[in-house]
This record gives C-alpha cells, structure tokens and sequence, in this order.
C-alpha cells in the first residue's frame, strides 16, 4: 500500500509524510439501545482497503455516552489489548471502573469501543466447527512443552491448529493485520464525527495505536498509551530477530515476569502482610514448591498442578495485583496437598486464542524454523528460571502461520504526529515491561512517560487513581504531564 514516495523516504532514512489513504465512504453509525447506557452499532469497512469498493465486512461497535453533554469534547476510542479481547464486552464489563475511567472522565468522553476484525462479531476467525471441538483440541496442548522430549508433539499440535485456522478462515486470515484495524479505526474516528482521533490503548493496543500515530500522523488529537510494547521488536525484531528469536524473547518479557515475581515473594514476606504463603525463605519454599509438581501432580480445590500448570497460573496472576492474595492461597494449597494424579480441564468458550495468533501472527516477524525455539527454550532455561522457557513458546502457532497480510505496518515509527503521545506504565510488569515500553516511546517522536509504582499489567489491572488523573488531564487537554511518578492505592497484600 505504500505509495513510490514513501519507499523513496524509506531506502534514504527519511521519515515520510502519512500514506495516502484512498477516498472511501465513511461508515453510518446506527446506534441502537443495548441495555445499562450503552448503545451499540454496526460499522461496514472494506475487507482489503487496496480494493474499497469490494467486499464488505461488519464491525460490532459499542460507545457508553458521556454523563455531561454540555462539556462534552467527543469520543474516547478505547483498544484493550490482547489481540483478541472483545472490546464491545470489555467496554460493557469495565467502563465504569473508576481507577481507569473515572466519572469525570465518563462525564467528558462518550467511551466507545469495538471488537476488532477477526474478534469476536467482528469477521470472526474461526479454526474449530464447534465449542467442543475448540475445547477438546486446546486442551489437548500443552501450555508449552516442559522438556525437550515434549517439543515434537508440542510443535505438531500447533502444526495442525494452523492448519485448521487455514481450513476454516482462509483468506480473511489475510487481512486481520493491526494496520487494517488502524484504518478502520480512522473510519470510525470520521463516523463519530471526531476531526482527531483519541484514544487510549491498553497493552497490545499500544501497538495498533502506533501504527494508528503513523499512517494517520495529523490526525492525533491524544494518546494514551498504557501498557507498551517495544515496536520494533513486536513487528521485527532488531536486526536479525524477526528470523531467529521468538517475539517475547526478543523483548525479555522473562525478565519482567521474574522481576514482577520477586516482588511478589517480597511484598508476601513483608510484615503484617496478608499472604497464605508467607513463612521461611520464600525463594526457596517457591524452589521446592516446583520441585514437589515436577516429582509428582498434586491436586486441590483449586485443581490439578503440575510444574507447567503451576508455573502458568502464576505467571497469568501476576498481572492482576488484586488476585495475589488468592494466589498466594492457591500455592499454600498446593504446598499443603498430597500428591494426586486426578486430571483437571479447562474450559475455553471465545475465539481470543484463535483471534490472537491471527492478529499477532500478521503483525509480526517470528522464525520459521522450530530448531531456533529449541535452542531458546535451553537457554532461556537457564537464563531466567522457570519464566524463559514458557515465554518462548508462547507464539508458537506463529512459526507455521501461512496467512501474510501485504498491509501490515513494520515501520517508520517516528513520524511527526499532530499531539504527543503518553505513554504509561508500571515498574513492575509481567506482560508489557519496563524497558520495553521505554524503548517503544523512544522509536516514536512526541512522547511523555508515566512510570506507575506499582506491580502488575497496565492501569486495567493495577488501581492507581494518581495516574488515571494524570491520564484524564491529558486526555482533556493533549498536553503532557509535567508529573512523571505516580504511586498505587494499596499494597497487593494490604
């Protein structure tokens, strides 16, 4: 879709104007009443915006209205990440928690969110024919494999859930790329009526707001970007990466998670804190917690554990600081419990599995060749006990995904935008760390940085009414904060 100038820009070093987008016609929005104050619609965009006057695809869209119409400044779009979370029941579900959209927020902005193309309503990915066959066969995975003997049958699961992926969606796995959610995020941006488009990404959202802040530069009204990646390294990795490292590896994302868990531990041994799991050296209780499920399973209230189920719930509870008191309760649990070999499933009912290695596997460069991620899972192994190696593999489709989107975006990320970006984030971050959020605001040319003290993943999950004024101020007026810290409501353990 880039037109001869901007490849002329990009062999000189140059950062290009805007791609030019071609004429189309902007979406009529007819919002219908769909319970609580929320009003929902349909929005029809081109499925390849190369052909816009071709097939015709639907997104689901939901907008919340604000409270104060006379002070109204006009609609907050709002991407919560993944890829793959539907943003019309996230919106639903979570638009009047106050720590990340406060009343006076709400009062201002009509919120408006939409399940992007391939989530959800919206030209839905599909791999399976049914719920159960989608349960049966994810579950018949392993979260990733545990020894090296466990890669073969590990990388032919994945073999053949592409190949069902590829069977069931077939070309639209062509244009499900993050640009082309951009491009009907423009769209949108004209059928509210908004001149300028703000926005507040969470997580994965941060990487379609980029692309948004650069095919679509003078339309920047604000930002908020919470939660970042490092966007170089999502789309291709630096230097050679894209071919040789797998994703998350490339960005040290086990560094984040081990470093959020050690202040799990610490926060855990600190006085008068309430956590089940206190007592003794908890370094070595968490050691020798790993050593009892490697041994042998034990199962609980709570379900079966072995290492990699244990070593998976709590890497995805360390995004949600509120939920570490029942963590902590849960590895009690399994500390306390007798060995078991009874199984345990779960269940799975959306297509967000599917949807995100479409999304990310359109976005991004990965190796192709499974030897790169056996010689990652041993090295990272030792590099980072117990995170480096699941990190690894956690995009495994994506080294036999076939679908390739002509349109995804892979760079410059420094055009000039119309405002600055605010970009947002914990010190403590599982998911989206750190450094890598402050190498993503580095590559982008306007921007201002939050760090949150805190521990967990984005202002979703981490309460910090500190940062979500910081966040309104400039989401009102597009100018950066002078405020560079802020600090959270309470301990995990409090």
């Amino acid at each position: 879709m880039k037109s001869l100038l901007v490849t002329a820009a990009l062999l000189i070093g140059l950062a290009p104007a805007a791609v030019a987008e071609p004429d189309l016609e902007t979406p009529a929005l007819s919002w219908q009443d769909c319970q609580d104050g929320f009003q929902c619609a349909t929005a029809k965009v081109p499925l390849d915006y190369d052909q816009p006057a071709g097939t015709k695809i639907d997104l689901a869209v939901i907008r919340l209205p604000a409270t104060d119409p006379s002070k109204r400044i006009g609609s907050l779009f709002v991407n919560f990440g993944g890829p793959g979370a539907s943003g019309v029941d996230r919106l639903r579900g979570r638009a009047k928690w106050e720590w990340l959209f406060s009343a006076e927020l709400r009062a201002r902005f009509d919120l408006v969110s939409w399940d992007p193309r391939g989530i959800g309503r919206s030209a839905t990915v599909r791999c399976f024919d049914s719920v159960e066959e989608q349960q049966n066969f994810l579950n018949s995975i392993p979260v990733y494999p545990d020894t090296a003997a466990q890669e073969p049958a590990f990388y032919e699961g994945y073999r053949e859930f592409v190949r069902r992926c590829e069977a069931k969606s077939g070309d639209l796995l062509d244009h499900v790329s993050s640009a082309n959610t951009a491009r009907d995020l423009d769209q949108l941006r004209k059928a509210v009526g908004d001149k300028k488009l703000t926005y507040h990404g969470i997580s994965y959202g941060t990487h379609l707001g980029a692309i948004y802040a650069n095919l679509f530069p003078d339309k920047v009204r604000a930002l908020a970007f919470d939660g970042a990646l490092d966007f170089v390294g999502n789309a291709t990795g630096h230097g050679n990466q894209g071919t040789t490292v797998p994703l998350d590896t490339r960005q040290d994302v086990p560094r984040g998670v081990a470093e959020t868990f050690d202040q799990f531990l610490k926060l855990c041994a600190a006085p008068g804190a309430k956590c089940a799991f206190a007592g003794g050296d908890l370094k070595k209780k968490w050691a020798d917690l790993v050593a009892k499920v490697t041994a042998s399973p034990v199962t609980t209230p709570d379900g079966r554990f072995d290492r990699v189920t244990l070593i998976s719930t709590v890497w995805d509870a360390l995004a949600q600081p509120e939920t570490w008191q029942d963590t902590a309760r849960i590895l009690q649990g399994v500390w306390e419990a007798p060995a078991s070999l009874r199984a345990a499933s779960a269940d799975y009912i959306t297509n967000r599995f599917e949807a995100y290695n479409a999304i990310q596997c359109a976005d991004s460069d990965f190796p192709r060749d499974t030897a790169a991620y056996t010689k990652y899972g041993k090295s990272e192994d030792e590099r980072v006990p117990y995170w480096g190696r699941p990190v690894v593999y956690d995009m495994m489709a994506c080294a036999f995904w076939q679908g390739r989107d002509a349109d995804r975006y892979t760079g410059p990320w420094n055009r000039r935008t119309s405002a600055p970006i605010l970009f947002i984030n914990n010190r403590f971050d599982p998911s989206t760390p750190l450094h890598g959020a402050q190498d993503g605001a580095a590559e982008m040319s306007r921007t201002g940085f939050l760090t949150v003290e805190g521990y967990g993943h984005t202002s979703m999950y981490v309460h910090s009414t500190c940062a979500e004024k910081v966040k309104r101020e400039y989401l009102f007026t597009g100018v950066l904060p002078a405020q560079k810290t802020c600090g959270i409501d309470k301990s995990p353990f409090a």
